[in-house]
């Protein structure tokens, strides 16, 4: 089934899960359609783009009614109009596209509207801010509430995140989990180092990597063996670069920033414990089911997080990892603690590759997405 793939900004290469749709759905039968287009098509897709580049003289003068329209309609001012909307149907008609995956709320939102006029089934899935902090916005909210009923199906990767919809008013029939899932081949565990730990991510609020570092030196102050390494960028860097230094850890945790991704892999199949301390940020942001703790437990990493978003949903207490409260920086201390001293994490680590094995392998989760959307679209 030849689909569209809608997207916020493409290509990104951090975007695993919305890459490994463009690849690989439908066996790679798919197009892209980006809130904007940057630079590169790694993937050699036909492109177009659902925003304007610039107005024709036609289209800035019916933007005040196109955009008082959409408010009235569908509650957003985000749907193409004019000369933009006429080259999006005419690049969807010429590719022959049969479906629409939205990869974010806002696309569905955007969308939804093109489909019904094509006659197109479109599906949205949710995976994080589109969830949450959108949803403090009432405007989002009722513009979802407008776009359900003209969506053949809505999936999402984390039941919280369902969840966190239907408290607003914004359910769907037809909704279904699917994490995005890992390639439980490729994450394999390794020889694990006595004492390694590893945080993987953006360093930004919703991550809290301040209390990662924090509760990681006082856990390992008197453990002159243990490391951590930290592998990601963001606008935190520089800030906890100075914290490790302020705690005395230089040499025992590294701040790496961005690395490739396979070097991301081969980190985590040494690696005894995965630390992710997520929580719900001042703006509402939270996570669906972060990525990174899935492609840990595949890589058979024993994971001390958070209660927060999906996470519990992975992390089995006590059999794959080990789950604090948000912002509980002393008892994420006690956990690593705990960790260093624990003569199970093996077993623990074997027992999450067990469970990635059987849920989140990225193969079969595809399967499924493909299966859903084929019966939704009575194709």
């Amino acid at each position: 089934m030849r689909t569209a793939i809608a997207t916020g900004g493409y290509w990104k290469p951090g975007e695993t899960f919305v890459n490994r749709h463009i690849q690989h759905l439908f066996g790679g039968d798919t197009v892209v359609v980006a809130n904007r287009l940057r630079d590169g098509n790694p993937y050699d897709k036909p492109c177009a783009t659902r925003r304007r580049a610039r107005f024709a003289a036609a289209d800035l003068w019916q933007q005040p009614v196109a955009s008082l329209q959409g408010m009235r309609r569908w509650s957003t001012t985000t749907v193409p109009h004019g000369r933009t909307r006429r080259a999006l149907e005419a690049f969807l008609r010429a590719e022959r596209v049969e479906a629409i995956l939205a990869e974010f709320g806002s696309e569905a939102i955007a969308l939804a509207p093109v489909a019904e006029g094509l006659g197109l089934p479109i599906f949205g899935y949710f995976r994080g801010y589109d969830a949450s902090k959108d949803l403090r916005k009432e405007r989002v909210c009722e513009a979802y509430r407008r776009a359900m009923p003209k969506l053949a199906g809505v999936f999402a990767v984390s039941r919280f995140l369902l969840d966190n919809l239907a408290a607003h008013g914004i359910r769907h029939p037809q909704s279904f989990v699917i994490p995005s899932g890992v390639d439980v081949r490729r994450f394999v565990p390794g020889e694990k180092r006595p004492g390694s730990f590893l945080a993987v991510g953006r360093l930004i609020d919703k991550k809290a990597p301040q209390i990662t570092l924090r509760a990681f030196a006082d856990a390992a102050r008197d453990r002159p063996g243990a490391r951590l390494d930290v592998a990601g960028d963001g606008p935190l860097l520089e800030e906890c670069r100075a914290l490790v230094d302020g705690l005395g850890m230089t040499g025992r945790i590294t701040l790496h920033g961005a690395l490739p991704h396979d070097r991301v892999r081969a980190m985590l199949a040494e690696t005894e414990v995965f630390l992710q301390h997520s929580l719900t940020d001042a703006q509402g942001n939270t996570e669906g089911l972060p990525t990174a703790i899935q492609e840990a437990m595949a890589a058979g990493c024993a994971v001390i997080s958070t209660r927060h978003a999906g996470i519990p949903e992975a992390v089995e207490e006590g059999a794959t990892g080990w789950l604090v409260a948000e912002r509980d920086e002393p008892g994420f201390t006690a956990r690593i603690a705990a960790a260093l001293a624990d003569p199970g994490l093996a077993a623990m680590g074997a027992r999450a590759r067990q469970v990635a094995e059987a849920r989140f392998d990225n193969a079969r989760l595809l399967a499924e997405l493909e299966m859903r959307m084929r019966a939704l679209a009575g194709r």
